[in-house]
């Protein structure tokens, strides 16, 4: 019998997880901060989309047609739903990526790839590339992330024994989940006896101790699949060179920041390696990469001096974080503080939750000696932090506010019963923002016209009652009416004060 999962673990959904790495949006600030041209983006993909959350969310809060294909029929009819609710023009099957590719498809701008290039076999990455050469445009943009070397490479063979034990100990017939914390249960045992593996390598047991904690469904696709094949740079870049791809940058806006990652003796060796891939290579190693995302482009072209200022300057951005909660440390490699001379007035200058030009902050902020070069590299690590989001054309974000609201609607409504999708999307950013339960819920209450916080929390405790479910405060279940309410009463007068005015700018409330 054909076996259509091709090893994948399929018995399983994957989780709601967004990957905000996928928005095409991030794409400009990295290509122009390392002097790159990035195309305009018309039509876009995601090859294993999962539960098709991201797929929906960037083909919602853009003008992208989007195309994309996870072999999961369940997650694939779920994120059919979603693009049926939102009107979006997003195009998603459940193929397997050989079948997809002989869909009569147009040529991409952009394709994306979160994750699967680790967990697929040999045959399917030469499909996948395959389909990169044939349908990613001159100077189309590739996003790919994926499990690397060296990171991975004293837990490679602790993963090895637990998906030996799931399948070769694991009940007859069990789910997998069960199958896992039997292969966890024997992997601490088996630790508990100290065995010589362990001793030379000593963080195995912290690891261990970590994985236990996740959710199961994550644990499924992350660890207990046929294939899994953790990749140095330089293995994927060959596997790239037939589809005429160059190296371009990080996806991760940190990684740019070589000081956040890299002591000054790191940074002096690195300068002496003139090759830029073998420089990645030596890059892995100095931070033990386990988990790299970067973007490729079919066809680099470099900017002028002149014409990279001129781009920056025209970026717009905007405060996406609760400026009192905000931090100053930075944690690349290793964690660092922020110049609070320079991050605090830029910090300042966007709490008005007004969009700003590189250029008008420029101006605004010239008699604090924070200059051009500055200014550029904080907002980079500020949006890399998450504090700060690159903002759409408002022409763009007009056109997508009627998708997103659609969406977002849905997601709501979803939330009265499941806290399982904790994000929703912005036509500002083009892209997602977290909302956890409780603030959908208030939003939601919000939307059926109740005002006041006072109002929200009557609205969302009628939703808990009605379906038995209590809140959950510091590991302990609060059991009786009035303490769920007061909780309530919390989390809405917290929710007002910082996190709604935001998602009011972000033009999702």
């Amino acid at each position: 019998m054909n076996d259509w999962t091709s090893g994948y673990v399929a018995d399983i959904g994957y989780t709601y997880g967004y990957y905000l790495e996928l928005n095409p949006k991030r794409v400009k600030l990295a290509f122009l901060n390392a002097g790159l041209v990035a195309p305009e983006f018309c039509a876009a993909c995601e090859l294993g989309f999962g539960q098709g959350l991201s797929a929906n969310i960037h083909a919602a809060a853009s003008v992208c047609t989007w195309h994309g294909t996870d072999f999961n029929p369940a997650q694939a009819g779920f994120a059919k739903d979603l693009a049926s609710v939102s009107g979006a023009s997003a195009h998603l099957y459940d193929e397997a990526f050989d079948a997809f590719a002989m869909r009569d498809l147009p040529d991409f701008d952009y394709i994306g790839l979160h994750g699967i290039w680790s967990w697929i076999s040999d045959e399917n990455r030469a499909v996948i590339v395959e389909f990169i050469r044939k349908k990613l445009k001159v100077g189309g943009v590739l996003y790919i992330s994926y499990n690397t070397m060296p990171g991975w490479g004293a837990f490679a063979p602790m993963r090895h024994l637990m998906t030996e034990h799931a399948e070769v100990i694991g009940a007859n017939g069990a789910g997998i989940v069960s199958r896992i914390n039997g292969a966890l249960d024997f992997t601490d045992k088996l630790l508990a006896t100290k065995p010589a593996f362990s001793l030379a390598n000593p963080l195995i047991d912290e690891k261990i101790k970590k994985i236990k904690e996740q959710n199961r469904h994550y644990l499924a696709h992350e660890y207990f699949n046929r294939d899994w094949h953790p990749m140095h740079f330089a293995e994927v870049a060959k596997w790239l060179e037939p589809a005429k791809l160059n190296y371009a940058c990080s996806a991760n806006y940190l990684e740019h920041i070589d000081a956040a990652n890299f002591t000054i003796e790191q940074q002096t060796f690195l300068k002496d390696i003139i090759d830029p891939l073998f420089k990645e290579t030596v890059r892995d190693f100095m931070v033990n990469q386990q988990f790299r995302k970067d973007y490729w482009v079919k066809g680099a072209r470099r900017l002028t001096p002149l014409e990279q200022a001129e781009q920056l300057r025209s970026q717009r951005f905007i405060l996406s974080a609760y400026r009192p909660d905000i931090v100053m440390t930075v944690k690349g490699n290793f964690e660092a503080n922020l110049d609070e001379s320079i991050y605090a007035p830029i910090l300042d200058a966007l709490t008005d939750l007004k969009v700003h030009s590189l250029s008008q902050m420029e101006q605004t902020l010239s008699d604090k000696g924070i200059n051009f070069a500055k200014l550029n590299q904080a907002l980079l690590v500020l949006c890399g932090l998450g504090h700060v989001s690159a903002v759409q054309d408002d022409s763009i974000i007009a056109k997508a506010k009627k998708t997103t609201d659609k969406l977002n609607t849905h997601l709501l409504m979803k939330a009265r019963s499941s806290s399982e999708i904790s994000y929703l999307s912005s036509p500002v950013t083009g892209g997602g923002v977290e909302v956890d339960r409780f603030g959908q819920l208030f939003l939601l209450a919000l939307q059926l016209g109740k005002k006041k916080p006072e109002e929200w929390v009557s609205d969302v405790w009628g939703v808990l009652a009605i379906q038995g479910q209590r809140i959950v405060k510091e590991g302990k279940i609060l059991e009786s009416p009035e303490q769920n309410l007061a909780e309530l009463k919390e989390k809405a007068a917290n929710f007002a004060e910082k996190k709604l005015p935001i998602l009011k700018a972000l033009q999702i409330a």
